[in-house]
């Protein structure tokens, strides 16, 4: 173990615009990002709406009823604009939702599927208990059979709020509220497809089957969806409306049917080679082949959520609202609605029964088990979550519209909206009251007492790793870097700056990336021949800061600065006695799924996302916190 003097950074200026993310960050805080982000527009769809239906309600419905054929020779598909925009583009929607569920199961924390039990019984019960008070409430009503509008949370505007009212929360919550959600969404979906789904037509629904079966087969002899498997998963589509069940099935379907990887080193080195093929030779077969190669480096999960992510949250499920929300907000209209248990009745359902639901799973897994599976947040972040499951929206809508007509279906509408808005209110009063508590208990009341998964499958050894700070520091910062790489020349500030936080140990491992950076191999193994002379740290941070540096003679020009023995550093260089050392490192970063520089991991934690001072001192904070907890 090698530990460097604070002094060793030199006088370097510090700039906090730095890189927000690596190539290859995202997943789940992606994610809740695009959703939380979409959540504005969605809103404003909502507002836009309102008062375009309270302002000339004749024009609203004319608008939405307008019907849109497709013609084929003899064969027709004729369906009025809001069945286009509520079977049609939301099944892009619940594409996203089960590319995200797939992901999650794949890479995400539920790959220990362990984890699984308690997302899954708080999911389902939140649906339960809600379902529960609204069939005993409404029993033997005209309004008995629409019990399926009230089981689900729009994950969108649950994550906009909670971005609003959460701000400064860990992003461990984010992640239980997501996972919780995401399987309320796939049941929820269920539930409408095998409810709500009237006379079926066989033959149609043996067309869709039969494409289905045919774009499997394609996937097998295929590397990458091509346009008969997009064909033939529209025909799908058509065959599911034509039987008369709702195609947004379908999206689910495909999304938890398309795998989630990370990508491997292997692959993006033959993506840049291929790249640098082109800019050697920028022929246009060159640049396809160059271009095939990246994308064949990410997952179809990947790909598909980079693709659609913005288009579900800033144009479909805008769309969806202004189709659905228009509700005329009429005072005589308010004065009956509010008077009629109906509204009341969906009310309570979402925002005592969600609550209720989300709390009672996640206290019975944990007494069932034992505390072996317990939340992975704090009883207040729990509580917290419950009350944000009680914001619905899309399924809702989806069902009311199914079971409901008329005056019923305005007021279905209405208790919905108003069940979000008090929802968002009880939200915001739970997570304000945690501000006033000692940080100790605004710790265990947030983050609860279980630790994250780990990710880091090498762990810290002062035998062998460089460290840096405080030894028997409460957190420790691991980074795989690449001393070419201009993003970790960027980072390197940052994590200056953190280091002056004296209960901090930082840890560099090599990760050379040799297909980019000619030079990042021999610098590799130039700071471990400086460590061998005690100065690794002081030949770490020059190279760092001057990238530009790199070749054989400036190293011997960098040894020479820091008065080392020259000779010995040479023929360290000379017979790559460091190869090893480094090839350990980079080893290493394969059993972690490390690809990309830099790439940090805090407390084990990989770190994903923006990695400038703010996002990682937060990291740091709350990993501090959880490790305090455990004491």
């Amino acid at each position: 173990m090698e530990s460097g003097d604070e002094g060793a950074w030199g006088g370097v200026s510090y700039e906090e615009t730095t890189p927000r993310v690596h190539p290859f960050s995202g997943g789940l805080r992606s994610f809740t990002a695009a959703e939380s982000s979409s959540a504005v527009a969605l809103s404003l769809a909502v507002v836009a709406a309102i008062v375009w239906c309270t302002s000339s309600p004749e024009s609203y419905e004319s608008a939405w009823s307008t019907r849109l054929s497709l013609r084929l020779g003899d064969h027709e598909l004729s369906e009025t604009l809001r069945v286009w925009v509520n079977s049609g583009l939301m099944t892009i929607f619940f594409l996203v939702v089960g590319l995200e569920a797939r992901r999650e199961f794949d890479l995400g924390d539920l790959r220990e599927r362990r984890r699984l039990l308690l997302p899954c019984a708080a999911g389902l019960t939140g649906m339960l208990v809600p379902a529960a008070l609204y069939v005993a409430f409404s029993h033997g009503s005209d309004v008995a059979g629409a019990w399926g509008m009230v089981i689900s949370t729009d994950t969108a505007l649950a994550l906009g709020v909670l971005s609003l009212v959460g701000r400064g929360l860990p992003d461990q919550l984010r992640i239980f509220l997501v996972s919780v959600f995401v399987v309320d969404d796939v049941v929820a979906l269920i539930v409408v497809t095998l409810g709500y789904t009237g006379q079926v037509s066989l033959v149609p629904l043996v067309v869709s089957l039969a494409a289905l079966v045919v774009v499997v087969l394609l996937r097998r002899l295929m590397t990458r969806p091509l346009l008969l498997p997009v064909l033939l998963l529209v025909i799908a589509w058509a065959g599911l409306l034509e039987s008369g069940i709702d195609p947004i099935i379908l999206g689910l379907v495909v999304g938890l049917a398309t795998s989630a990887y990370a990508p491997s080193r292997g692959d993006l080195e033959e993506a840049s080679s291929l790249f640098l093929g082109f800019r050697e030779q920028p022929t246009a077969e060159l640049g396809l082949a160059a271009n095939a190669g990246v994308i064949r480096s990410l997952s179809p999960n990947a790909l598909l959520q980079s693709r659609l992510l913005p288009w579900t949250g800033y144009v479909v499920v805008p769309l969806f609202a202004l189709a659905n929300a228009g509700i005329e907000l009429e005072p005589s209209f308010l004065a009956s609605a509010y008077t009629d248990p109906f509204v009341w009745t969906i009310v309570a359902a979402y925002v005592l029964g969600k609550p209720v639901g989300v709390v009672l799973a996640s206290w019975l897994v944990q007494r069932l088990t034992g505390g072996t599976v317990r939340p992975a947040v704090g009883w207040t972040a729990v509580l917290g979550s419950g009350t944000l499951a009680g914001i619905g929206f899309t399924v809702s809508f989806i069902v009311a519209a199914m079971a409901l007509s008329g005056d019923r279906l305005e007021e279905a509408k209405l208790g919905v909206l108003t069940a979000a808005v008090l929802a968002a209110t009880m939200t915001l009063v739970i997570f304000a009251r945690t501000s006033r508590m000692s940080q100790e208990r605004r710790n265990r009341a947030i983050l609860g007492q279980v630790l994250p998964m780990t990710d880091l499958c090498t762990d810290v050894d002062p035998e062998h790793d460089h460290i840096r700070g405080a030894e028997d520091a409460t957190v420790t910062l691991v980074e795989y870097g690449d001393l070419q790489c201009p993003y970790c020349g960027r980072a390197e500030p940052v994590v200056r700056e953190l280091l002056a936080d004296t209960d901090l140990r930082y840890v560099w491992r090599h990760l050379p990336l040799t297909d980019v950076h000619p030079f990042a191999q021999l610098a590799a193994e130039a700071i471990e021949a400086a460590g061998a002379q005690g100065r690794f740290w002081e030949m770490h941070d020059r190279l760092l800061a001057h990238q530009d540096r790199l070749s054989p003679h400036d190293l011997l020009e960098h040894a020479r600065a820091l008065d080392l023995d020259t000779d010995a550093f040479r023929d360290d260089l000379r017979n790559h006695r460091y190869a090893a050392r480094v090839a350990r490192d980079t080893d290493s970063a394969d059993l972690s799924r490390v690809s990309g520089t830099p790439t940090f991991f805090i407390n084990g934690r990989r770190h994903h996302g923006s990695y400038n001072l703010a996002t990682l001192t937060t990291a740091i904070t709350e990993a501090r916190a959880r490790a305090a907890m455990q004491d």
